[in-house]
């Protein structure tokens, strides 16, 4: 191993400017760590990295000797120039290239025979040969002439191929259905309508209501549209949100099982095949009913796979623990005006590709049922409708569609005029949508997981694991940071515990001190947020009448205030929108817990390096290489709230995030504290460079370095100190590696603190 510092020079010709970044490197880490660490300085991905060594002009590859690279050698340039040829042929590539999407959008596809348009319903095998590509006119395009062209031959090179897989599909499927004109497509869909239109029944969906924590779940709606900034959400959006929450509480409450624990001693089971339902069993819709034997005691345990929700909420089916069954959903969601696709089982929602990208699924029927009818949805789920077909062998797609019009049809007899008007205008916008989605292009820049749920022993059995992508730079949007809240709590506790420095207050003391504002927290925090309110006993009302006007400017810090009723009760109750309480009060908790855990660990801190302290930057902007949505986005290293965490997918080997001041403010960095998440150590960052720019991010200067960090434990807090002087209003941190980067390719940290120096 040689520890080596070479110069990166980047070129950038457009701009006649050319920058300089240094980097610290280890040579026995090889050459792909090097070039993840130049992404990071320079946001140039790995494979489009041209290393060239300045001093004689040769290209650095795997078979370079990094170590015998001499001092004078060490500058490295960067660029990203193309032969003259090779990019025109880049431009002329571009130029051709048209989205499937945008181009199902614009075309049309008509038989020349009869002129009628070809779609998701047609008899592919029975109509012409001949086609023909029509350009479907918006009014507002002034270059029709060059989107033609490009739409044909679009055509001509992609759609034509797919158009022509589907149609050989179709034939060969024609030799492989059953002739039975629907019947058993028909036995096997129908029945489920009946299932579905249980969750109708008002009895139902109240037992459901009773075992959704409602309120909660608004609670956290709410608090995750204010950290986009929206305090004031219109009722769709608010829905939306509130659907999420569901989504992520379902996938957190309820458990899998590949096999059910025994009913006997509880332990590990294994399948020893199906059993017979029984009548009580039936009654619940339990027409599957397995049979597990133990692995210790050798007992048997039934698991019947009730379908109705009675059941499935009574006690007999959640005595050993919730038990999640795999099931996909799809919601009209009225904010996007759309089905949205819901997974329960993995927390994943609009991602209708998971099963066949992620899981490696070979789709053949997706039959999606509601109180109104039934559809076949497969082609939203798919992007290889020809080989979908080749597996759809049932029966004929003509009877497919026969048969879903028939049961529909039933069951919207008895609606009246305006709400199968309402209905029907939603079917023909599916209708388009699921005419183009098949022949749309998979993003390949989305990287879907494979199945989540399971033992990895069952999931790779299932063929279900997926696939490992390689690491890649992955896009997110800038997010703002709203935490003014978190700062106004810190300096409400720094004035405090600068009070009891300053007055020499002893340990014990202050520990009381900080028990009761807890266990007063906690009553807040588990009153409802609609109307939240505590009483204060007198002991609680002495402590506070001590620590005023300290305990006065922590309540404003969480949008509460302290009241005298007309019976002489005083009272802690939140004041303003109800969500600024639910926002601070958890950064207020977690806050006092850390306090407290440092008082009762003797971690006795002075007022310059004490947590938490004053001058807390906030209301920034933040952008950074990567981010795990939904939880863990970028603005989360900055909420102040101990749970959450930024979580980068790929950043192990090298990813980065950038502090923007509010309206291009300056200040000098006094410290920061960065703190661990709350699990896997090998995803904590061990070296890092700290940068700062004064000019948004074009420029950026070094202003702290730190390697081979290690956090002791589990939401641990480091502070460190910024000795080097530089007035930026934007600040960088690049993350070099983490802990364990073997065979580990996230990053993860808890919490990100920057402190600007007092003036």
């Amino acid at each position: 191993m040689v520890a080596r510092r070479f110069v990166v020079r980047q070129e950038d010709p457009a701009a006649g400017e050319t920058g300089e970044h240094e980097l610290e490197y280890d040579t026995e880490h090889g050459l792909e760590i090097l070039r993840f660490q130049i992404f990071s300085l320079t946001s140039v991905p790995p494979e489009l990295q041209k290393i060239v060594v300045e001093a004689d002009g040769s290209v650095v590859g795997e078979g370079t000797d990094l170590e015998a690279i001499s001092e004078g050698l060490r500058l490295v340039a960067i660029t990203e120039e193309e032969e003259e040829e090779d990019a025109a042929a880049a431009e002329a590539a571009k130029a051709q290239e048209k989205s499937d999407e945008e181009l199902a959008r614009m075309i049309q596809i008509t038989v020349e025979a009869d002129g009628l348009p070809v779609d998701g319903g047609n008899n592919k095998v029975s109509i012409c040969e001949g086609f023909r590509i029509v350009v479907i006119s918006e009014g507002e395009s002034e270059d029709a002439a060059v989107v033609e062209a490009a739409t044909v031959q679009k055509a001509d090179e992609e759609l034509a191929r797919m158009l022509q897989a589907e149609e050989e599909a179709l034939l060969l499927q024609q030799y492989s259905i059953r002739n039975d004109g629907g019947a058993e497509f028909r036995e096997r869909v129908e029945p489920y309508m009946h299932q579905v239109l249980m969750y109708e029944d008002p009895m139902r969906q109240e037992a459901a209501r009773k075992t959704v924590p409602i309120d909660e779940l608004q609670e956290k709606a709410l608090v995750s549209l204010a950290k986009e900034g929206n305090f004031s959400p219109s009722k769709d959006e608010e829905d939306h949100a509130f659907l999420l929450q569901l989504l992520f509480w379902f996938k957190q409450s309820f458990r899998w099982v590949n096999a059910a624990p025994c009913d006997s001693c509880g332990r590990e089971t294994f399948n020893v095949g199906m059993g017979t339902p029984l009548p009580s069993e039936i009654k619940f819709g339990a027409n599957r009913v397995e049979i597990y034997r133990c692995n210790y005691c050798s007992g048997t345990t039934r698991f019947p796979r009730y379908n109705d929700p009675y059941k499935k909420l009574g006690k007999g089916a959640v005595e050993n623990g919730p038990i999640a069954l795999h099931s996909i959903v799809e919601l009209l969601d009225m904010m996007l005006v759309w089905w949205m696709h819901l997974d329960p089982c993995e927390g994943v929602y609009d991602n209708p590709l998971l099963y066949e990208k992620g899981w490696n699924k070979k789709l053949d029927y997706v039959i999606a049922i509601s109180n109104d009818g039934v559809r076949d949805v497969t082609k939203r789920y798919t992007r290889k409708w020809h080989e979908v077909l080749s597996r759809r062998i049932i029966t004929s797609e003509d009877n497919v569609s026969a048969v879903l019009s028939s049961i529909t049809g039933k069951y919207r007899s008895g609606l009246s005029i305006d709400r199968l008007a309402v209905i029907e205008k939603r079917d023909k916008k599916e209708s388009e949508e699921l005419s183009k989605a098949a022949y749309l292009e998979v993003d390949t820049t989305i990287s879907l997981p494979g199945r989540q749920s399971g033992s990895v022993e069952w999931r790779k059995a299932r063929s279900e694991l997926g696939q490992v992508d390689s690491l890649t730079s992955s896009a997110c949007p800038v997010r703002k940071c709203v935490d003014a809240h978190v700062s106004k709590v810190y300096d409400a506790l720094s004035s405090l515990l600068s009070h009891f420095c300053d007055e020499n207050i002893p340990k014990e003391r202050a520990i009381e001190v900080f028990d009761t504002l807890k266990r007063v927290m906690q009553n807040l925090k588990d009153a409802n947020f609609k109307s939240r309110r505590v009483t204060l006993d007198k002991k609680t009302q002495q402590i506070f009448e001590e620590i005023f006007p300290s305990i006065e400017r922590l309540l404003c810090a969480m949008s509460l205030k302290a009241e005298l009723g007309t019976d002489g009760e005083c009272s802690a109750t939140a004041v303003g929108n109800k969500i600024h309480t639910s926002l601070a009060l958890p950064v207020a908790m977690d806050a006092v817990d850390e306090i407290l855990s440092n008082y009762k660990s003797d971690v006795f801190c002075t007022k310059v390096h004490q947590f938490p302290r004053g001058n807390r930057l906030c209301s920034g902007s933040v952008l950074a290489s990567g981010e795990q949505l939904p939880i863990g986005i970028a603005t989360a290293a900055f909420d102040g709230i101990h749970s959450s965490k930024w979580e980068e997918p790929d950043g192990s080997k090298g990813c980065w995030i950038i502090y923007k001041m509010l309206d291009d403010q300056t200040c000098e960095l006094d410290s920061y504290d960065l703190m661990s998440a709350n699990d896997v150590p090998e995803r904590d960052p061990m070296d890092w460079v700290l940068e700062g720019s004064i000019d948004g991010g074009s420029t950026w200067n070094t202003i702290d370095t730190r390697s081979s960090v290690i956090f002791e434990g589990r939401f641990y807090r480091k502070t460190f100190t910024v000795d080097k002087r530089y007035k930026a209003n934007a600040f960088r941190f690049r993350f070099l590696r983490v802990r364990e980067s073997n065979g580990n390719p996230r990053f993860q940290i808890g919490s990100i603190d920057l402190y600007g120096k007092n003036a």
